[in-house]
């Protein structure tokens, strides 16, 4: 077996979306443009009102796919087609854009914390026209498992310790895991060695990612390899280690629309214009 190190570490940088919510985005901005196939990630994450009361109001998407992963706070999907859909603590959203959909997401409370992630997976040339689809699931559906002494691992996506995740169907077979590790815990999880990962530190002061120390709010990228060494150092930590198989296919993006050529970019504009999505 080979083991995954750590090729790169990026820090986000913030910014705001939609109608002003404030975010971190780790993937997505020059210092990491993307990460086949992921073409973004945003940790938003507050306790003050003022930074996400506003949310995203509707937008459209073509081309890729958006999941949403609640840690704290409620809020509401909605979309043009009638569909309704509640995200709250422990909850994901995985949404396939496909060929078009005008979506919102809007926050339910006034108050209080809200965080999560929302990562964006590109779609294959072959699928980027396909019906839009959902994937929404309830945290109870999300199986826990204990690969390891003080590692606990909630399982979205992906197989790990014998539990598969609820997530289905998705052309770019992808590993998401939360970790949770207990001082000095220590797990090798195994990957697709085909697969471009990343781990991110979300709680904690620091972990350990590939024998190297990896500090909270810093992404790694990691090498090629079939296993990752993930450990807990002084204090608990917690870290998303998500992976998926590459599509080597070229990219055009414009906001919300991810093509494979600049020609597809302006179909993708004049549908939405003319009301297609």
């Amino acid at each position: 077996m080979s083991d995954r190190h750590i090729l790169r570490r990026i820090r986000g940088t913030d910014t705001a979306d939609g109608a002003g919510v404030k975010l971190k985005r780790i993937i997505g901005q020059p210092g990491l443009d993307m990460l086949d196939p992921f073409l973004l990630l945003d940790e938003f994450r507050s306790d003050s009102a003022d930074d996400y009361l506003a949310g995203f109001p509707e937008h459209p998407h073509r081309g890729f796919e958006t999941v949403t992963y609640m840690l704290a706070g409620h809020m509401q999907h909605g979309d043009n087609h009638g569909n309704r859909g509640d995200l709250r603590p422990g909850s994901v959203q995985w949404m396939t854009a496909g060929r078009g959909i005008l979506h919102s997401e809007m926050p339910q409370q006034e108050n209080g914390l809200m965080w999560g992630f929302q990562l964006w997976v590109n779609l294959p040339a072959a699928d980027k026209m396909i019906a839009p689809r959902y994937q929404d699931i309830d945290p109870e559906r999300i199986p826990t498992v204990q690969p390891a002494a003080g590692v606990t691992a909630k399982v979205i996506a992906g197989t790990l310790a014998g539990a598969t995740g609820p997530v289905e169907g998705i052309a770019t077979a992808p590993i998401y895991l939360d970790l949770a590790l207990e001082p000095g815990a220590r797990v090798a999880i195994p990957l697709p060695p085909e697969h471009n990962a990343f781990a991110y530190v979300f709680d904690g002061a620091e972990a350990e990612v590939g024998e190297q120390v990896l500090a909270r709010s810093e992404l790694a990228v990691l090498s090629q390899g079939d296993t990752v060494t993930i450990a807990g150092r002084d204090a608990p930590a917690r870290v998303l280690l998500v992976a998926g198989q590459p599509l080597k296919e070229p990219v055009a993006r414009y906001g919300p629309f991810v093509m494979n050529t600049t020609e597809q970019i302006h179909e993708a504009i004049a549908d939405f214009r003319a009301g297609k999505f």
